[in-house]
């Protein structure tokens, strides 16, 4: 293992409706917390990685409730900030049947969204790090949120550590901040190793267009544009999935590489989801890790996806399973009770 793993990123409270019941049906909600960054954080520590996560959160009960969360699950809290102010919030209605899953966000003015970009010492806080995880779903937050995330990765990349980007494009939040999201993004990817996007980020980000070719080459070529557009990138990886209806999907990894080629995971069939939230977060904590391990391309993939199908069986906003869980997915040791 190169290290430990620092993740900078917004900590959420995540309030959602009970069952599969509409937002406020009932007077109740269900409260966990996570936050995109975090739940790669939480996953890494459950495979046993010294996982870190810098943030801002309000000094009081809730952010420190947060903290206390994160602290459970092995992940390292002396990074996250205590300041006044309030919680980021996001509330989710599950869908159901053909009803898709609904979110809403209510993070402006948060603690982390208004913290000061320079109160952040990046040459501390990557301090023995072997890598950087950031997504771009930080620089929505606010302008200061955008400027400590291109600090960071600028910072990680000087020291020569690993930085692992994921695009995570929100159009709501984008839209509500009025940033320039490709000029951001651009300036992520080239500080990057791995990048987690497809082929729409790639056109978002560089202004291509892929329609004219054929589904099965976009990928491959959108990863070629990039490779050539950032040098320091190795490698670009999403998942694709297929929907029938909200509890029943599909999902397969991919990932290209400089050889230039693109390497697919098996299938995954998700039948009976208990939780989608966090599956992509899922998938980038377990390539992180098949790479950092030094596992073949293919291994690596395999394991990615077979974290990402794993997560959509754990409820709340993280993974909790371990390494044996996913290779006993991956090696398809089957369902039979352990005992």
């Amino acid at each position: 293992m190169s290290g430990r793993i620092v993740c900078f990123g917004e900590l959420l409270m995540r309030l959602t409706a009970p069952g599969r019941e509409l937002l406020l049906q009932s007077p109740r909600l269900d409260i966990t917390f996570g936050g995109a960054e975090a739940n790669v954080a939480v996953s890494l520590a459950r495979f046993g990685w010294d996982a870190a996560v810098v943030s801002t959160l309000p000094d009081n009960a809730i952010g420190q409730a947060c903290r206390g969360e994160l602290r459970r699950h092995g992940v390292d809290t002396r990074g996250i900030q205590m300041q006044h102010g309030r919680m980021g919030l996001y509330f989710l209605t599950v869908g159901a049947m053909q009803r898709p899953s609904e979110i809403i966000y209510d993070r402006a003015g948060s603690a982390f969204a208004v913290a000061d970009a320079g109160g952040y010492d990046w040459s501390r806080l990557l301090e023995g790090a072997g890598w950087l995880h950031i997504g771009g779903i930080t620089p929505a937050v606010s302008a200061n949120a955008e400027t400590a995330v291109i600090a960071a990765a600028q910072a990680a990349k000087a020291a020569g550590v690993k930085v692992s980007f994921d695009c995570n494009y929100r159009a709501k939040l984008w839209s509500d901040r009025g940033g320039d999201a490709p000029a951001v993004f651009a300036r992520l990817a080239a500080c990057a190793d791995l990048m987690f996007g497809n082929e729409r980020d790639i056109a978002l980000i560089l202004g291509a267009d892929f329609h004219t070719l054929a589904l099965s080459e976009r990928f491959l070529a959108a990863a070629e544009l990039a490779f050539r557009t950032w040098p320091g990138l190795q490698r670009l990886a999403s998942t694709i999935r297929t929907h029938f209806d909200v509890d029943h999907q599909e999902l397969t990894g991919r990932i290209a590489t400089r050889d230039h080629r693109v390497h697919y995971s098996r299938t995954y069939k998700l039948n009976g989801i208990v939780d989608r939230i966090g599956g992509g977060d899922a998938f980038a904590a377990g390539l992180i890790h098949g790479i950092d391990h030094g596992m073949a391309t293919d291994a690596a993939i395999n394991f990615a996806a077979a974290a990402a199908a794993l997560k959509h069986a754990v409820p709340g906003d993280a993974n909790l399973v371990s390494t044996a869980d996913v290779m006993s997915l991956v090696n398809e040791e089957g369902l039979d009770v352990k005992r």
